[in-house]
C-alpha cells in the first residue's frame, strides 16, 4: 500500500501534491500554470484527533457526574435526528442526543455565515414516494411539500431546483446539462438510447411479489436472484458484457458514481449503478423524481430537526463506552470542550453511528470484534465552500445550481444562491471531490494532504479555463475533511449478510445509520432513524 509522510504537505512536491488531488494527467498539466496567489481561510471540519480517542480509552474518574435519560441517541447525524423526531412525535420526549460535532447533522451539515446559508456535503432530496410516509410526513411538517392527489405530496415551487439546473464545461464552453454533447457521435448516442432503455426496462420490472427491483427505502425492493446478481459484479464488468463502450457514456456514468457514492465504476456494484437511475423513476415511460433543494441544501432539513430537538441535542459530546448491563444500559460521554466525563444510565439507547465508529463505541463488540463489520468501507470527501464577492467570467451558457468540468478530478460546485433568485453579487461556490482510490485507505491518506493551500492550488488548476478569473473573485475559502463520508456499494455488499447483521438489536441497544441499507442516501438515513426509534417504543411500553 502507498504510504506518505507524516508530514505530508511539507516533504510533498507541487507537482506531488496536485497529482495526488487531481490525477496524473490534470496534474501535471495544473502544474504548467503559476501557482494561484494566497486565499484566507482554513479546514474547519472533522474532529479526528477527538474521535480517534474512542480507541484509546482511559480511565474514568470516580468522581464523573452521573444521571438518568430513559433514551440515549448517540449521533446527530440525519439518522439520529429522525430518530429523535419520530420519538418526540410518537409522544416520548425523554432522550437525549449526543453529537461529537460542534454542528449536527453529518454529511447533511451546514454553515452559515455567508452571505446566505450554504451546504457543507449532501445538497439535494428527492421527492419520495407516497410510501415513505415517514419521510413524506417530515416534510409536510417543514411546509416544504403539500398533500396532492391519491395521497400523494407535491413539492411547492420554491424548494424545486430551479432552471438552469446543470450545465457542462466542454470544448472550451459552458453547455446546457451534464451530456457532453459537442463530443457524441452516432455510436455514443446509440449507446447512451441502449442504457436508458435498461434503465426503462428495470423500472418496469416487477417480481413474484409485485416488489420492485429498486426502490427508496431499499428494504422494499425485491430480492430475487435475477436483480441481486447484479450486485455480484461491478459497474465496469457489467458494461463491459452490454457492450458499453462509449467514453462519454462511462464518463457520464462514473460521474453518477462518484457522486452518489463516492465510487469509481470499477468498485461500484452494477446494482448500485442501476439504482441510481431507475429506483426514483416510478414505471416504465416515467421521469425521474425531481429533486428538492434549499441554500443550505439538506441542511434545511437538520435545521428542523435541530429545533425539533432543542436542548436535548448536545454537541462536542464525545460517546466514549456504551455498556450494556442487566436492566439497563451505561453510556459513557465526555465532553469535548471541558475534557470532562459524564455517565448515563439509559433504559434504551440508540447507536446512530456508521459502522466503523460502532464497533468501538459498544464494549462488547471492541473487545471481540464481530466480523460482519470488515465488509463495510467508506469512501472520503474533500469539500470547499469558495465565498465570491461577483461571479467570475465565463464562456457559454449561463451559470446553473450544478457546474460541472467534463472529465474534472471533482463533481464541480453547486451555487449557494441559485435557489435565491440572485444572479449577480456575492455568491458561494461549494465544491466536491470524493476520493475514489479502490483502497479507501490511500484515499484517507490523501485527504490527509489537501490542506487549505494545495486544495486552493487544485481547484485553481481544474477551474482554469472555466473561470479564468476566479482568483480575483474569491474573498475566502473554508475546507472541510470528510473521512469516512460514504459508505461505499462494492460488489457483493448489497447481497451479502453484513448489513443484515448490523442492523440486528444488541439487547437494548438498537441501530441506525444509512450504512445499514448500504447506500449514503438520506433517504435511507431516516428510514433506519424511524425504525430504530419505533423498536425503542415497543420496548418501552405505552408512554
Amino acid at each position: 500500500m502507498t504510504t506518505f509522510p507524516r508530514d505530508c504537505s511539507a516533504a510533498l512536491s507541487r507537482r506531488e501534491l496536485l497529482t495526488l488531488l487531481l490525477g496524473s494527467t490534470l496534474g501535471m498539466k495544473a502544474c504548467q500554470r503559476p501557482r494561484p496567489e494566497p486565499v484566507a481561510g482554513r479546514v474547519v471540519g472533522g474532529r479526528m484527533e477527538v474521535g480517534h480517542r474512542i480507541r484509546h480509552l482511559g480511565n474514568v474518574p470516580e468522581t464523573a457526574s452521573r444521571r438518568q435519560v430513559p433514551v440515549v441517541i448517540v449521533g446527530g447525524g440525519i439518522a439520529g435526528l429522525s430518530a429523535a423526531w419520530r420519538l418526540e412525535r410518537q409522544g416520548e420526549p425523554r432522550y437525549a442526543v449526543l453529537e461529537l460535532e460542534a454542528s449536527a447533522g453529518g454529511t447533511a451539515t451546514y454553515g452559515m455565515d455567508g452571505v446566505v446559508p450554504y451546504p457543507w456535503a449532501a445538497h439535494y432530496l428527492p421527492l419520495p414516494q407516497r410510501h415513505h410516509q415517514s419521510l413524506c410526513a417530515l416534510l409536510l411538517e417543514m411546509g416544504v411539500v403539500e398533500r396532492g392527489p391519491a395521497d400523494s405530496i407535491v413539492p411547492l415551487e420554491a424548494c424545486l431546483v430551479r432552471e438552469p439546473e446543470e450545465r457542462l464545461f466542454v470544448g472550451k464552453q459552458w453547455v446546457d446539462g451534464l451530456i457532453p454533447t459537442p463530443l457524441l457521435t452516432r455510436e455514443d448516442q446509440r449507446q447512451m438510447a441502449q442504457f436508458q432503455a435498461i434503465v426503462q426496462h428495470w423500472a418496469g420490472w416487477r417480481d413474484g411479489r409485485g416488489r420492485r427491483a429498486f426502490d427508496l427505502p431499499l428494504a422494499r425492493c425485491s430480492s430475487d436472484d435475477e436483480v441481486l446478481q447484479l450486485d455480484r459484479i461491478s459497474a465496469a464488468s457489467w458494461l463491459d458484457a452490454q457492450q458499453m463502450y462509449s467514453m462519454p457514456l462511462r464518463w457520464m456514468l462514473g460521474y453518477a458514481c462518484r457522486d452518489d457514492y463516492g465510487c469509481s465504476l470499477e468498485t461500484t456494484s452494477a446494482w448500485a449503478l442501476l439504482f441510481y437511475h431507475a429506483a426514483r423513476v416510478t414505471d416504465r415511460g416515467q421521469s425521474s423524481a425531481p429533486f428538492l433543494t434549499w441554500p443550505e441544501g439538506n441542511g434545511r432539513i437538520v435545521r428542523h430537526l435541530e429545533a425539533v430537538v432543542g436542548d436535548r441535542l448536545q454537541r462536542d459530546r464525545l460517546v466514549v463506552d456504551v455498556l450494556p448491563e442487566a436492566d439497563h444500559v451505561k453510556v459513557t460521554v465526555l465532553d469535548a470542550n471541558t475534557n470532562r466525563y459524564e455517565i448515563l444510565t439509559a433504559e434504551q439507547v440508540i447507536v446512530a453511528t456508521p459502522s466503523f465508529v460502532t464497533r468501538h463505541l459498544v464494549r462488547p463488540f471492541r473487545d471481540d470484534p464481530p466480523p460482519h463489520f470488515s465488509a463495510f468501507s467508506y469512501s472520503p470527501w474533500l469539500v470547499a465552500n469558495l465565498h465570491l464577492r461577483r461571479r467570475p467570467r465565463q464562456v457559454g451558457f449561463p451559470i446553473a445550481w450544478d457546474n460541472v468540468v467534463y472529465q474534472g478530478a471533482s463533481l464541480g460546485y453547486v451555487v449557494a444562491t441559485h435557489q435565491t433568485l440572485q444572479d449577480e453579487g456575492p455568491t458561494i461556490f461549494t465544491y466536491y471531490q470524493p476520493l475514489v482510490d479502490s483502497n479507501p485507505a490511500v484515499a484517507r491518506q490523501r485527504l490527509a494532504v489537501a490542506e487549505h493551500a494545495a486544495t486552493w492550488d487544485a481547484i485553481t488548476a481544474e477551474f482554469g479555463e472555466a473561470h479564468p478569473d476566479l482568483r480575483d473573485h474569491v474573498t475566502r475559502m473554508d475546507v472541510w475533511h470528510f473521512g469516512h463520508a460514504m459508505i461505499r456499494p462494492v460488489p457483493g455488499f448489497i447481497s451479502g449478510c453484513a448489513r443484515q447483521k448490523a442492523a440486528q438489536p444488541f439487547g437494548r441497544i438498537h441501530f441506525a445509520h444509512t450504512d445499514l441499507s448500504g447506500l449514503p442516501l438520506l433517504d435511507e438515513a431516516h428510514f433506519h432513524g424511524v425504525r430504530a426509534a419505533d423498536a425503542v417504543l415497543a420496548a418501552m411500553g405505552p408512554v
